[in-house]
């Protein structure tokens, strides 16, 4: 079975690698001449566990190809997703400009019957757009060439993207023909062996489904922030409640992590995306609007903490962070908090240390020279005021505190993940503070 996917960014190369790890013959295509060459080459422009060397395995197996040509690989293929990038517009909508530009290249250059599937996350009627546009460059052609629409979410965690594809805990597909359906169930079999869920429906519940489900797992992080901010009150321990509530089945134990909030390439922008389509409708999402104020707030949490701890002296006070990305196992900083609290630190006259063990390089973009950039976790350390641990990489967990204590002029941590235990830090001699729980200081 041959496949095209239009975009090679992060849901579609992705994509395209899975699909000919199962074995089918995949081309992945970008206008992006430097990229494609770059790829050709086993070189990903991401990092993801365990993407790049099953890359270099398909290349090799002549499963998996890289061109900037669509017109040359769409000729025999039975399927084309279009992966392309649906970045926020001005007021918080999806800029749907380069998924309907692909779109309208497949018009001109199907020569076979094709089932055009949307895997970039788009609001509910850009599959309409989608035919429509396909539709019209066949007419200009005069061509009766028939072809059918469908709707395709991903559903990857970055950092762990690869086993989501490979082991998916639901696939959703919206069709409206028997001819789609069938290619799609081909197409997904490899995948099903372990008894996911393919699950068929309608193409507007299949493109709102994935706004749906970021919407309520952003919900689910600033519900946990807002009950931490409340424990930070009446002194009550947010990682107890959390237990407390998890442990309800109703509930579950997942995505009930307090922190510094949510960011990344999804959960952000979906919840805009989510918000303006309502709106758009004369309908008002409520409870989104609140998740997305939360979420905004909860980034100066941590800013307060600090500010208050030195008496909202932090003017020539030097900061040491553990952490970039928006999560760990990715070199993300797409909405990060990080950014925000780094460049909130620094207006306020604070001097800051960075160190994050895979994204770096994309922070310099980023950053610039506004910052320090540390080879390792404790060089960010030397007679740093204090710690501010952002991220929760895993190296981050075990530290040589004995080490810190040397480096440090103030022992005093900062964690935004809640990643130390409070009690554990006292007895250190570490002033502790943490998200929704009591600050303990030393004996």
């Amino acid at each position: 079975m041959k496949i095209v996917v239009a975009g090679t960014g992060y849901v579609g190369l992705v994509t395209g690698t899975c699909f000919a790890e199962a074995g089918l013959n995949v081309t992945c295509v970008d206008i992006d001449e430097n990229k494609i060459k770059k790829l050709k080459n086993s070189e990903i422009p991401i990092y993801e566990p365990g993407l790049q060397p099953m890359v270099e395995r398909n290349i090799k197996k002549e499963r998996l190809f890289f061109t900037t040509n669509l017109k040359e690989c769409l000729h025999g293929s039975e399927v084309v997703f279009i992966a392309v990038g649906t970045p926020p517009d001005e007021d918080g909508s999806a800029d749907l400009k380069y998924v309907l530009e692909v779109s309208r290249h497949i018009g001109k250059y199907m020569s076979n019957y094709l089932v055009i599937v949307t895997k970039s996350t788009v609001p509910i009627g850009t599959a309409y757009k989608v035919k429509t546009n396909v539709q019209e460059e066949l007419d200009k052609r005069g061509s009766n060439l028939k072809f059918d629409v469908a709707s395709n979410p991903e559903f990857l965690k970055e950092g762990n993207a690869v086993e989501d594809f490979l082991k998916p805990d639901r696939i959703v597909i919206g069709i409206d023909s028997e001819d789609a359906e069938k290619i799609m169930r081909k197409l997904y079999k490899p995948f099903l062996l372990n008894g996911h869920p393919l699950l068929f429906m309608d193409i507007p519940s299949a493109e709102l489904t994935k706004y749906a489900a970021n919407a309520m797992l952003a919900t689910k992080i600033s519900f946990m922030n807002e009950i931490a901010n409340l424990c930070d009150t009446l002194g009550a321990d947010v990682n107890k409640v959390r237990i407390g509530i998890g442990s309800d089945p109703r509930i579950g134990n997942k995505f009930l992590y307090a922190g510094v909030g949510y960011g990344g390439s999804c959960f952000p922008k979906d919840v805009k995306a989510l918000i303006r389509t309502a709106d758009y409708c004369n309908s008002s999402l409520e409870i989104l609007k609140a998740v997305e104020k939360v979420n905004e707030q909860q980034k100066d949490i941590l800013i307060n903490k600090i500010k208050s701890h030195f008496k909202g002296e932090i003017k020539n006070k030097t900061f040491g962070i553990w952490g970039l990305s928006f999560k760990p196992e990715t070199d993300d900083l797409r909405d990060a908090p990080s950014i925000e609290i780094i460049n909130k630190l620094i207006a306020e006259g604070s001097k800051i240390n960075v160190y994050d063990p895979v994204s770096m390089e994309a922070s310099k973009k980023i950053l610039g020279q506004k910052v320090h950039y540390g080879n390792n976790l404790y060089e960010v350390l030397n007679d740093a005021d204090g710690l501010i641990l952002i991220t929760e990489w895993s190296e981050f967990r075990l530290p040589n505190f004995v080490m810190m204590e040397k480096l440090m002029k103030n022992k005093v941590i900062f964690d935004g993940r809640n990643i130390y235990e409070p009690s554990e830090m006292q007895e250190l001699g570490f002033t502790y503070y943490s998200i929704g729980r009591k600050t303990l200081i030393p004996k």
